[in-house]
């Protein structure tokens, strides 16, 4: 099989290393050009194999249509891809272009479907793999693989421990059924699913005035990035690791909503309605992670002090 890979960082490269390691030849490699000046990834892994690599500002030009049309590639495959590919691109190959998504669409789809899941407090997402088309994320589906949320997943455990060796998989069988001619393209229901867009930082703002439920979500769903944060003493700090613990009785309950209600060796935890997020560790606006016994030493934390704005 001959194959184009598009992509770029990790997951691009995790899936260029899976073609080629099986013996399938990667006829190019096209990612966007970097905007600084750190090295991509799968930039390095194409000329550590000398494989024949593009980076082009617009994959709508005469120069990437021609460079992929030389390629003569069997299947183009779309592996975590930010610039948008028009479908005079795609459908150069034999048997066209497949494109990955992490969430079982029409379910998230946009650039941050990994952290809307969890913040929005799925207990199930996966990966698809589709055919792309000019409207983001709703071309047809070939293939669809389910993983379960687990209820302390990050976005980044999620991601690396899960969905992105799912991922790689996906790929390579959703190519080989589509170059064997053994699949079945299923149209989207868009009604079923919905579109966001990134999960920025204003919406990654913590209100201790939400169920202990949501601010977990929250702050699961931001991690690493964006970062789920608060306001403290003029300072911005993102909550990095945590764990709920929920009011099971009223008898649980234990100060007041945003203050400190417990101060330990190795956390503190604030109280929210329906119970208390307790903090391991918090990264500061000079991107230093403090643990909470630095912070209580740092800030003089005590018990029923207001933690946040």
């Amino acid at each position: 099989m001959r194959v184009v890979i598009v992509g770029q960082r990790d997951f691009g490269k995790a899936v260029l290393e899976a073609f080629h390691a099986r013996g399938d030849v990667v006829a190019g490699v096209f990612m966007a050009p970097e905007k600084n000046s750190r090295p991509d990834t799968l930039k390095t892994a194409v000329l550590e194999k000398n494989l024949r690599l593009f980076q082009f500002e617009n994959l709508a030009s005469e120069e990437a249509l021609t460079a992929l049309r030389e390629s003569n590639a069997d299947i183009a495959i779309m592996a975590y891809v930010v610039q948008f590919v028009p479908q005079e691109f795609v459908r150069i190959p034999k048997c066209g272009t497949i494109q990955f998504h992490p969430s079982l669409l029409p379910k998230y789809r946009g650039p941050s479907a990994i952290n809307w899941a969890i913040v929005c407090g799925e207990r199930e997402t996966g990966v698809t793999v589709f055919r792309p088309t000019d409207i983001m994320d709703e071309g047809p589906v070939i293939l669809q693989k389910a993983v379960p949320i687990q209820p302390d997943d990050t976005a980044g455990s999620l991601y690396y421990d899960c969905l992105f060796p799912v991922g790689v998989q996906a790929m390579l069988e959703a190519a080989d059924r589509v170059v064997s001619g053994n699949y079945v393209e299923k149209p989207q229901d868009i009604l079923q699913g919905s579109y966001e867009s990134w999960l920025k930082e204003r919406e990654a703002r913590i209100s201790w005035n939400n169920h202990v439920n949501q601010v977990y979500n929250l702050i699961r769903g931001c991690n690493p990035n964006p970062g789920a944060w608060i306001r403290f003493q003029d300072e911005k700090l993102v909550i990095m690791e945590c764990r709920k613990n929920l009011h099971c009785s009223f008898q649980d309950v234990r100060g007041k909503i945003g203050t400190i209600t417990s101060i330990d060796e190795e956390s503190f935890f604030v109280g929210v309605p329906g119970g208390e997020i307790r903090i391991f560790a918090v990264r500061t606006e000079s991107k230093k992670k403090m643990t909470a016994k630095e912070c209580v030493k740092r800030w003089k934390l005590e018990i029923g002090m207001k933690f946040g704005e």
